[in-house]
């Protein structure tokens, strides 16, 4: 029996009805659907029948061919943490805004099933990061992070300082809103805000970039995969917040250490098409291209 988990957005009228229609176009090819037990209700009230219920757990124990992904980059992040250490591929259909990890629209639902059911995927493996927190030497948290790891202020009114350390080197100290550690698929994400770069996602770094840093150095940096990025915070600082992918929390104290390095477990993403990661960039984010000459201008010279 050939398994699909699916997620979704289920406060989204229109994640349950596209999610139901794809369910609808598996099963009919003999695919069998698990769900979690908490969206199992939704999707029925919109006319998907034998679901089988699985518990949100902390990841998902069972293997299955696909996670299918009904939402924006958040609930894509939420099944990335579900499947973690599974090795399950990961497939978003867009019911968000930008949707930078999704891989088809509300519209491509049709295409989605039939490529499932045909299993003609392009399967990615995206760098992620691994994280832990010291506080006196001692290890206090453990976390990790597919798009970014971000140190930042708990207190509204005050900044907070940091020591910056790569590869076990000082390299500045800012008076900020905070740090963002972001992987190239997070580079379009908190990064993009934070004024970092866009990286392409098979480049293999790690991007560092402060936020609102008082500072005369206060640039985004670009480093090496391998390298070891540890944000300290100062002992005159004010306590902070670590976040990963704006999901999962751990405090910081003052005189707290984070250490982000590579992770160890890719996250598998499953797509539809090989079209060139630039294409993505316009088409999500609508950026002006009138005027290019590149075709025309090979297509004349044949």
């Amino acid at each position: 029996m050939r398994r699909v988990f699916l997620t979704l957005h289920s406060a989204r009228p229109r994640a349950i009805k596209a999610a139901a229609d794809f369910i609808a176009q598996i099963q009919n090819a003999g695919m069998e659907v698990h769900v979690l037990a908490d969206e199992r209700d939704a999707l029925q009230s919109s006319g998907a029948s034998n679901l089988v219920s699985v518990q949100e757990v902390s990841r998902l124990e069972d293997y299955y061919e696909l996670a299918v992904v009904f939402g924006g980059d958040g609930t894509i992040l939420r099944a990335a943490d579900l499947c973690r250490g599974t090795g399950t591929p990961i497939l978003g259909v867009n019911l968000g805004h930008v949707g930078f990890l999704a891989e088809a629209e509300e519209d491509d639902v049709q295409e989605v099933a039939a490529r499932v059911i045909a299993g003609d995927l392009i399967v990615e493996e995206r760098l992620t990061v691994d994280v832990q927190v010291r506080v006196n030497d001692e290890v206090v948290a453990r976390n990790w992070a597919l798009n970014e790891a971000a140190v930042e202020k708990a207190e509204r009114q005050r900044m907070i300082e940091v020591v910056v350390e790569i590869d076990e080197r000082p390299v500045s100290r800012w008076g900020c809103d905070g740090v963002v550690c972001a992987t190239p698929t997070g580079s379009t994400a908190y990064n993009f805000s934070a004024g970092g770069p866009v990286v392409w996602p098979e480049v293999a770094a790690l991007l560092l970039v402060p936020i609102s840093a008082h500072a005369l150095f206060s640039r985004p940096m670009v480093v090496s995969p391998d390298s070891l990025l540890a944000i300290e915070v100062a002992p005159e600082s004010a306590p902070g917040v670590l976040w990963c992918d704006g999901r999962r929390a751990s405090e910081l104290p003052v005189g707290a250490r984070v250490e982000v390095r590579r992770g160890d477990e890719p996250v598998r993403l499953a797509r539809l098409h090989s079209s060139p990661f630039a294409d993505r960039l316009v088409r999500k984010f609508d950026l002006p291209v009138a005027g290019w000459r590149g075709e025309a201008a090979r297509r004349q010279g044949e």
